[in-house]
């Protein structure tokens, strides 16, 4: 029965870690969107490529 437990403690960490990955990425993307209006509102067209850019890869990963 402790083996059952091990296993069950192992899912529900990787379940855990997987809700907290996707929780962050989120935060992310929205801080960069929210950034990127800026960007955009100001007309700083260095700024918006560069986040525009960081998004993307943001994007790829999740």
């Amino acid at each position: 029965m402790g083996k059952m437990n091990v296993s069950s403690d192992v899912m529900l960490n990787l379940f855990a870690e997987m809700i907290l990955d996707e929780a962050l990425l989120k935060f992310k993307q929205d801080h960069l969107y929210e950034a990127i209006d800026h960007a955009l509102a100001e007309g700083d067209e260095v700024t918006f490529l560069t986040l525009t850019s960081e998004l993307k890869s943001l994007q790829v990963l999740g």
